[in-house]
């Protein structure tokens, strides 16, 4: 595999013999390192005549008066915002690197949010730095250059391009991106000779967090990356028309999945994971998150990402996925469907009250509303219920002060969305759960009832059942606007969109 940046190489074997040792441009600390052979036969022996051979004979392939990405100018004024409020300071943010999933593969990789978001490239090992000036910061990207072919880099190392695919040179990234790139193999060592303060977002390159460790205080890049957190609480036009068609791209997802029914009962709920799979590889990046493709009794268990039970007729599969965008950003979407297409009178009942529920929760979204209202008015409602069919001694009062109505209801009613699924999670209390709704924030509102197959507190009848409804709500100047409201809530209207579907 190849050489990250800010790592090592790898040891592996030499051939012992007519091998040429390639030279691999320099490493951070400043020396050179040999692109070497592997013996197993995966890079074969390379003769002084191949090795000259492969340095010519290339076409100019160099792309020139590119087209600047879309969200350019969002992401300039996000790095302005976040060079006002650290002043004077150097501020790193990775993009991450590859992960090793098995020996020497590797995971896709999806670049960390916070880079992805004040840039807009999406590849690995790169590094957005801010380098304080007179007046406020310049902005730098440092990314991997195309592979040299004077080296042989390009076709004998791992992140050659032979073997992984043309990157963009970094004067086409300069025109893509608005940032002058420079090559990232120097930036620990630019890093580390630099003096003053630094702050960065960790978690993402262990190499270039080590290379700087001199420099780095835990609290101070956690202010960082709170803020980046923060930064991302209010969508602007473009991030909101992403997770729109995200949600567009989900809603056929969801429909794909009720025509192949049929052929998931012959075999088990890993064919709904991957008939949805299929829609977000093909209109996106990636789902931004695990399906849950929970049949029966796996719709009580929240986080059901096994995805390899019977889907049987008569049962209830809860379905909560989401499309991941080219742009990372993730819509996140959840039904409740009859198998069969035809709700049973219990299934019914239990349905219609999270649906009760949810149209309480959407209500309450509107600006100038406190986070949490949208949470207290669904759960009154479902409490309500619960006093209502026996299942809990009322009144509504005491069930919702002893919190006793959670026994069923597990989770909260919804979250912030974003480029991920949870999306600004290390923002702090005051401006998050315990904030005020504004314009353009998107959330989700995702009740549910949940009555596990062992629960001996309810009924028989009423165990293994689990409902879960969840849309992807942006808060407009006056209310709110259900993106995802091209997908039928009402049960009926699941019902007959289903019918029509399965034909």
């Amino acid at each position: 595999m190849g050489v990250p940046p800010c790592r090592r190489p790898r040891e592996v074997q030499y051939e012992e013999e007519t091998v040429t040792e390639q030279r691999a441009p320099e490493t951070p600390e400043g020396r050179e390192e040999p692109i070497k052979q592997r013996k197993n036969g995966l890079y074969p022996a390379v003769s002084d005549e191949l090795a000259q051979n492969m340095r010519s004979g290339w076409a100019d392939t160099e792309l020139r008066d590119l087209e600047p990405i879309p969200q350019a100018t969002e992401t300039a004024r996000r790095r302005a915002a976040l060079s006002a409020r650290f002043p004077g300071e150097r501020l790193v943010i990775p993009a991450g690197n590859l992960k090793t999933r098995s020996n020497d593969t590797e995971y896709s990789f999806r670049a960390s949010t916070e880079y992805a978001h004040l840039t807009g490239d999406m590849t690995e090992d790169g590094v957005l730095v801010l380098e304080p000036v007179a007046e406020g910061h310049e902005a730098r990207l440092h990314l991997l250059p195309r592979s040299d072919r004077e080296n042989g880099e390009f076709w004998l190392s791992g992140q050659g391009e032979l073997w992984v695919g043309r990157r963009h040179s970094l004067a086409e990234s300069e025109q893509r991106l608005g940032l002058p790139c420079h090559d990232v193999r120097e930036v620990a060592g630019e890093l580390a000779a630099q003096a003053g303060p630094v702050r960065m977002v960790r978690g993402h390159d262990a190499g270039l967090e080590a290379a700087l460790a001199g420099l780095l205080d835990e609290e101070r890049d956690e202010e960082l990356r709170t803020f980046l957190s923060e930064l991302r609480l209010v969508k602007d036009e473009f991030e909101i028309g992403e997770l729109q068609k995200a949600v567009d791209s989900t809603v056929r997802g969801f429909e794909d999945v009720v025509r192949v029914l049929d052929r998931a009962e012959a075999t088990s709920e890993r064919y709904i994971e991957g008939t949805f799979f299929l829609r977000a590889r093909v209109e996106g990046n990636d789902i931004g998150y695990g399906s849950i493709c929970a049949a029966g009794p796996h719709a009580t268990t929240l986080h059901w990402v096994r995805n390899d039970g019977p889907v049987r007729p008569g049962e209830l599969l809860l379905l909560d996925a989401g499309v991941e965008t080219h742009t990372l950003y993730t819509a996140d979407v959840t039904r409740t469907l009859p198998i069969n297409g035809r709700f049973t009178e219990l299934q019914r009942t239990v349905y219609d009250a999270v649906y009760e529920a949810q149209e309480a929760g959407i209500a309450a979204v509107r600006p100038g509303a406190k986070y949490r209202d949208f949470h207290d008015a669904a759960q009154r409602v479902l409490a309500a219920k619960l006093v209502e069919w026996g299942l809990v001694e009322g009144p509504v009062e005491r069930v919702l002060e002893l919190g006793l109505q959670r026994r069923w209801t597990l989770h909260g009613t919804g979250h912030m969305l974003g480029m991920d699924v949870h999306d600004c999670a290390v923002a702090r209390t005051e401006t998050y759960v315990a904030g005020a709704l504004e314009p353009g924030m998107v959330l989700t509102v995702e009740p549910g009832l949940y009555f596990q197959a062992d629960d001996l507190t309810v009924p028989a009848e009423y165990r293994g059942i689990g409902v879960r409804i969840e849309d992807d709500i942006l808060v407009t100047e006056d209310g709110n606007r259900n993106l995802s409201a091209a997908l039928p809530r009402a049960a009926g209207e699941v019902e007959s969109w289903m019918a029509r579907l399965k034909g």
